[in-house]
């Protein structure tokens, strides 16, 4: 089969090559939906406005989860049962942001929309459980499970110019020998044969030609498993396969078929002045939500969507030309007007309301009989922080359980509820957080440093938030938070501040080799883990020193991905030490050396443990930080020894609960929007961490 001639091109051509276009790559959704309503097409796939997703589409969503992992242990020879799958579907479920659930008549709340989807794919799994024999009778050998393709493809003979995207569910070895795809689709109701014998072909080759594209092996089938939740009366089946062959003839007419929307999907995503049309009769999207997008486009800038960055300059003069002519013709006044109307007819949604967050809060409190009041805002850095006077008779309590239902008003992942009341000008209020868009940076101020207060950043109140060095309460700090949530730069500002403040014995323990530039400062920086190992092992005999001598000696050691270190260090037989010991001549007087167990040294962890249990007494400071928030690495033993528990944003909300002993991290900002619990503050504080470069 030929290869596509963009396969080959080097990354300056293909940055020329994409330049050219709206979009990055195509997919079979993104055809549909282009032939369907392409004004969907824009507002969706170049502009980044993606409709929230009702509990039907959540559950299919989980139901696919469950099936990958399902097909993954399959394929390692494990089966899972029915209360495995189902838990890892409301795992899926319980993860979802509350701004991403859509409202509507039958589920007016986050809460129903949550029930509604566990309901949906329990009967989805309770489905497969029984009647999985649909897929497995038929498949000798799994051998991909949820593969993610980005492939230039051959369509009709021509060499399509952006890459195809598709996600594949399984790839199997059928027991007849053949190679098939498959998908797996969760329904109200069965597909006609109809439809599938007319349609579904079109995917069907979209799916075949990259995998082939991606392992250059021919796909024989196709197959569709619909599973069908609402139940049918009688003994009928709820799993429904439809195959298709993918031969010769077949492979002509679905890529004729395929080529027709195709073409003109890539003709208008390299047309900047295209103009994508409303379908009005599509009863799939939500015409209110189009129409307030049409108009948000000859009124709006480019920073006001999601557009991608690399997009943003293409766009950008995209919405340029669409005002200049629109606004000869129509006032802002009249187009702002035409958007509000639009705004009525958008049910149960809040976000797209001419309304201010302020305003947007006691709306919805006042939707669910809760009286409140927005008496105080702070602007913060990565979040506001609003102040609640809660109207008398309220139960203060009863208001945290709405708090995934502001979190979908407010259009954010989630908002965050003080614990405990906050005293402002004497009176006591509720604090709610709200992430938003950071328009600037907390930069590194040296200004900020008093004594050994080691600034960490600052709170919404403008408040700074310090680790202080010289309390005996607070010796140690734990770090915790994923990938881009800021975590290192945080580490980063503390060295700085800990040597501006003349901190002269600084080591840093970095086997991830992130800090080596402070070698060139005249830090020590060990990297290796054998090297790390004797390090602590010295730092423990120093330690062991000072406390005989009775003296005191300011020591920071910086601890970076302390659980990688402790997991790949030595364990068990390898701690045993031997030497070469002589133990007497032999036969002809030539001395005899043996190796002799001379001691067993203690485990990198168990040597972490005692340095942060005794060394606080005789000065040393300890700062560790990892990625990996789980109780395996940070147990309860560990958490007593790190007064000062700062996390960052992190996946799940058990992974907050396991530093903080609160949710709540899971649904920061990123980039350095922190919650720190400190014997110095009286409950859990969100921060803004410094940037230093």
């Amino acid at each position: 089969m030929r290869e596509s001639m963009y396969r080959d091109y080097t990354p300056e051509e293909y940055q020329e090559l994409f330049s050219n276009f709206l979009v990055d790559s195509w997919s079979y959704s993104k055809v549909t939906s282009f032939a369907r309503n392409e004004k969907a097409f824009e507002m969706q796939y170049i502009y980044g406005l993606y409709s929230k997703s009702s509990a039907t589409t959540i559950a299919g969503n989980a139901y696919h989860a469950a099936l990958q992992y399902y097909f993954t242990k399959k394929q390692e020879g494990i089966t899972l049962d029915l209360v495995e799958l189902q838990l890892c579907a409301y795992a899926y479920i319980d993860n979802v942001d509350a701004n991403r659930w859509k409202i509507q008549k039958t589920t007016p709340t986050v809460e129903t929309c949550i029930k509604k989807a566990s309901d949906t794919v329990t009967a989805l799994l309770s489905n497969f459980v029984a009647e999985k024999g649909i897929y497995e009778d038929d498949i000798e050998e799994i051998l991909e499970v949820e593969v993610s393709c980005e492939e230039f493809l051959i369509v009709n003979g021509v060499d399509i110019p952006l890459p195809c995207h598709a996600k594949i569910d399984l790839i199997v070895k059928t027991k007849r020998g053949t190679i098939a795809v498959v998908d797996h689709k969760s329904r109200s109701k069965f597909t006609s044969d109809e439809e599938m014998e007319l349609a579904i072909g079109v995917q069907a080759i979209t799916y075949v030609k990259c995998q082939e594209a991606r392992t250059q092996v021919q796909v024989d089938e196709v197959w569709f498993v619909e599973n069908k939740y609402s139940s049918n009366r009688g003994d009928s089946s709820q799993l429904n396969k439809f195959t298709v062959n993918i031969d010769y003839n077949s492979r002509r007419i679905y890529e004729a078929l395929l080529y027709e929307p195709l073409k003109r999907t890539i003709e208008a995503v390299t047309n900047p002045d295209y103009v994508f049309l409303i379908n009005d009769s599509d009863n799939l999207v939500d015409k209110a939500e189009l129409y307030n997008f049409w108009a948000r486009t000859m009124i709006s800038e480019v920073e006001d969507f999601n557009v991608e960055q690399s997009k943003k300059e293409l766009v950008s003069k995209r919405l340029k030309k669409i005002r200049d002519s629109s606004l000869t013709v129509v006032s802002p006044t009249v187009i702002r007007q035409f958007k509000a109307n639009a705004d009525k007819f958008i049910q149960y949604d809040l976000s797209d309301k001419n309304m201010s967050q302020q305003e947007k809060i006691e709306h919805v409190l006042r939707s669910f009989k809760v009286i409140a009041e927005c008496a105080h805002t702070f602007e913060g850095y990565s979040s506001n922080t609003y102040l609640l006077a809660i109207s008398a008779g309220v139960k203060v309590s009863s208001v945290y359980s709405y708090r995934l239902d502001l979190a979908n008003a407010l259009n954010v992942p989630t908002v965050r509820f003080s614990k405990e009341l906050v005293i402002h000008d004497g009176k006591s209020y509720l604090s709610v957080e709200i992430a938003k868009r950071r328009e600037q940076d907390l930069l590194f101020n040296p200004d900020d440093l008093v004594d050994q207060k080691i600034p960490i950043g600052k709170d919404n109140f403008g408040n700074t938030i310090v680790w202080d060095l010289n309390n005996h309460s607070t010796p140690h700090s734990l770090i915790c938070g994923a990938t881009g949530s800021g975590k290192s730069v945080c580490v980063r500002s503390i060295i700085e501040y800990a040597i501006l403040a003349g901190i002269k014995n600084i080591i840093i323990l970095d086997p991830k080799y992130e800090f080596r530039k402070y070698k060139e400062r005249g830090i020590r920086v060990v990297n290796d883990i054998d090297a790390i190992e004797q390090t602590m092992i010295k730092l423990c005999t120093r330690m062991e020193e000072l406390v005989r001598n009775e003296e005191e000696e300011r020591t920071l050691v910086v601890f970076d991905e302390f659980a990688d270190a402790v997991a790949n260090s030595r364990t068990g037989n390898a701690l045993k030490v031997y030497e070469d010991v002589e133990v007497g001549p032999d036969k002809n007087g030539l001395p005899v050396i043996v190796k002799k167990h001379v001691r067993t040294d203690k485990p990198l962890e168990e040597n972490l443990r005692i340095l942060l249990q005794k060394g606080r007494s005789v000065g040393f400071r300890i700062v560790a930080a990892t990625q990996r928030a789980s109780v395996k690495v940070i147990t309860g033993d560990a958490k007593v020894n790190f007064p000062v528990q700062i996390c960052f944003r992190v996946p799940k909300a058990t992974d907050s609960q396991v530093v903080l002993d609160e949710p709540g991290a899971e649904g920061l900002a990123g980039m350095g929007d922190g919650l720190i619990k400190s014997p110095e503050y009286n409950q859990v504080v969100r921060f803004q961490a410094y940037y230093k470069a």
